[in-house]
């Protein structure tokens, strides 16, 4: 993706903080550089025998290894590190490593919260988000509402992130526990905000509240304070979280693919794809429900020359499986949020993200109403999101209440995407659109 997208061309200046959720890919390697790459072989569930001389006759040395995907994360300084690995017989795609970072608030803006109160006193006041997902609270009624299993088992709803605050007063009872993937960060505590904003969409049990207020929330911590993460690290969390039996995993991340990036062939870009396929194909075939978010890039991501702007070549959304359950942005007034991406064959469904309100005119900057956005918890206190980071979470909170209702793996992952489609509200074009997928989730018709 040409870099001049990938820096400002789509970003959203809110007079927030704001930032362009795109992946920088690496410069072209030179002689003496050490550069990272995936390696991808034919047989995608164990690696082959004597992988590692391949490699090393390559120029290669291996990083990482994700035994169960068939694939591995290589270093080399060798310039023609991936045109001497793809002689291999056993090697199916080698390609240069993405970096992937948080899909990060489209807007953010603090939280004026008074001292501690009891009760859900923010919820009722200010979550107008989750109201509008549970029906005022309706669905916590039903059976499997609040996210307590039918069979008493806890439904684990993994955050692949930046880590959870695990200490917050709303989400330490319905923390379950959390892994680190990021090197240097052995904690999955949140440095950053907005993997705490997420689970609280979740999970939260205190003065806000979360879709699914009894689900599980275990942090997969995939980001340090700043800065991306690797594909390979994101892979190896989603493979963990889906051998640990978690029932449904939110990746809000915000990544792009762009082939035919003038440093790279199209064939040696691919294989970043092809790991998160992969990736995303295991947990699912484990029985794990994924979802996904648009973006916050306001283009239709149905059109890969589109995407690309005045480049050549395709830009694809990633991770783009068609199997995850990919969710756009709504706002209080059931619109699609001004930021949110779109696209026909590309939305699932719709949840609300928030935005900043009827009046707010995203070209003069005027008219903001910060109460139209999404409240939820982060570290040390709560803070005002909006982003497709914000809808995605309420849908995998939804898959949870879904599986509750029925029982812990009692459901396969494409009969909770199509509860969630099936019971979705029809918002905008009759039947199917490209805005609002399937429609707006509805918690309460899914449980009915």
């Amino acid at each position: 993706m040409k870099s001049k997208f990938m820096a400002s061309a789509l970003a959203l200046t809110l007079g927030a903080s704001v930032a362009l959720s795109g992946s920088p890919f690496l410069a072209k390697a030179e002689v003496g550089q050490e550069k990272k790459y995936i390696v991808i072989f034919k047989d995608q569930a164990k690696l082959p025998t004597n992988f590692g001389a391949d490699i090393s006759k390559a120029g290669g040395q291996i990083e990482a290894k994700l035994d169960k995907l068939g694939a591995v994360e290589v270093v080399s300084t060798n310039p023609n590190f991936l045109s001497q690995i793809k002689k291999s017989s056993t090697v199916l795609d080698a390609g240069v490593q993405n970096i992937v970072y948080p899909e990060t608030a489209a807007i953010e803006a603090q939280a004026m919260v008074t001292e501690a109160a009891t009760g859900a006193d923010l919820y009722e006041t200010l979550q107008w988000d989750i109201k509008q997902v549970t029906g005022d609270g309706a669905s916590w009624k039903l059976p499997g509402g609040t996210g307590k299993s039918v069979d008493g088992n806890d439904i684990v709803v993994g955050v692949i992130d930046t880590g959870i605050d695990y200490n917050h007063p709303d989400l330490k009872d319905n923390y379950a526990y959390g892994k680190s993937f990021v090197p240097g960060y052995k904690d999955a505590i949140d440095e950053n905000g907005h993997g705490t904003h997420v689970a609280g969409s979740i999970a939260a049990k205190g003065r806000t509240m979360g879709v699914g207020p009894d689900l599980k929330v275990a942090a997969y911590r995939v980001f340090g304070p700043t800065g991306g993460a690797e594909t390979s690290h994101i892979a190896e969390a989603l493979m963990t979280a889906a051998d640990d039996n978690v029932d449904v995993v939110n990746m809000s991340l915000g990544g792009y693919d762009w082939f035919q990036n003038p440093d790279y062939a199209t064939k040696d870009t691919v294989a970043d794809v092809r790991l998160f396929n992969r990736a995303i194909q295991y947990a699912i075939q484990k029985g794990v429900t994924v979802v996904g978010s648009a973006g916050n890039n306001a283009v239709d991501i149905s059109s890969p020359g589109k995407l690309s702007g005045d480049d050549n070549g395709a830009t694809h959304r990633s991770p783009s499986s068609q199997s995850l359950i990919r969710v756009s942005a709504g706002g209080q007034l059931k619109n699609l949020a001004f930021y949110s991406n779109y696209g026909v064959g590309k939305i699932d469904v719709m949840a609300p993200g928030g935005d900043l309100g009827p009046n707010y005119d995203p070209v003069t900057k005027t008219g903001r109403d910060n109460t139209y956005l999404c409240l939820a918890t982060v570290p040390g206190g709560y803070a005002y999101y909006g982003g497709t980071s914000m809808a995605a979470p309420k849908t995998a909170a939804l898959a949870g209440v879904i599986i509750a209702q029925h029982g812990k793996d009692k459901l396969s992952p494409a009969q909770v995407k199509h509860v969630i489609q099936s019971s979705s509200e029809d918002v905008f074009k009759r039947g199917y659109d490209g805005e609002a997928g399937f429609g707006l989730i509805n918690a309460v018709n899914a449980l009915k």
